[in-house]
């Protein structure tokens, strides 16, 4: 059964808004202020196409609807590293980090995404939350495992560690080379059953990748949700960097104490 749910333009996971401390969210592309063809309507991201007042409309926007403070916003220069920064409120961005930890209540943690998979964390019952940007070289060198990790390191319980697998680009639509496949022999050769042939073209799975990773962390199997909506086989729903061919808005995936 499917824990994800769409509301007001928002994506939630019912694991996570279980959880009463918290404030969480993916993004779509509805419901904004956007008016450049291809950003239409809820962009995000600054530097897409759309002026910054623009975009902190569309995120006032996001917030609302979700919950969440938008002056408590976590960025980052996401980098498609496994850098995990420690956000205690004391500033809002950070440099090279596709991942972030938190304690501090009003720290809403937030990567942006537009066919990579977001990925957002708890802990169910001690204040601690998590989010990561995992894009397939994220994923290949375990940015999942490494920020429930460091969840860990701020006094998390692994076992009570609850991991939302946001909408990315499904298996098939997210072709692969052999350079591709390569990276993985050298670097994660695990994650290799998640490749596959179908009428001679190379198919990676993300999703199935990230859960892997997770599960292979120790985290347990029935705290690990997975949304499976494809960010390039849904145009109306989300922007796809890859169906776009770059030209594209970004969603945002967030999570915080309230």
């Amino acid at each position: 059964m499917n824990s994800f749910y769409t509301e007001n333009n928002v994506v939630f996971c019912k694991r996570l808004t279980d959880i009463e401390y918290l404030a969480h969210g993916f993004s779509t592309r509805s419901g904004g202020v956007s008016e450049v063809e291809y950003t239409k309507s809820l962009n995000l991201g600054y530097c897409r196409g759309d002026d910054d007042m623009t975009v902190n409309k569309n995120r006032g926007i996001f917030a609302r609807a979700a919950g969440f403070n938008a002056g408590g916003l976590a960025v980052a220069d996401q980098v498609h590293g496994t850098n995990i920064e420690i956000c205690d409120g004391s500033k809002k961005h950070y440099g090279a980090c596709d991942g972030f930890v938190s304690v501090t209540p009003g720290v809403f943690l937030s990567v942006k995404t537009a066919d990579c998979q977001p990925i957002l964390f708890a802990d169910k019952t001690k204040r601690i939350v998590g989010a990561c940007h995992a894009g397939w070289r994220g994923t290949m060198n375990g940015i999942a495992a490494k920020t429930a990790e460091k969840m860990i390191s701020l006094g998390a319980d692994k076992s009570n560690i609850v991991a939302a697998l946001g909408p990315c680009i499904c298996a098939d639509c997210f072709t692969v080379k052999e350079d591709f496949i390569a990276a993985f022999e050298a670097s994660a050769p695990g994650l290799l059953k998640f490749i596959y042939e179908k009428d001679g073209v190379y198919h990676a799975d993300i999703s199935a990748m990230n859960k892997y990773v997770l599960q292979s962390a120790g985290l347990k199997d029935e705290n690990i949700s997975v949304c499976g909506e494809c960010t390039c086989c849904d145009g109306e729903k989300y922007y796809s960097h890859r169906r776009q061919k770059g030209h594209r808005g970004s969603m945002m995936n967030v999570i915080g104490i309230k």
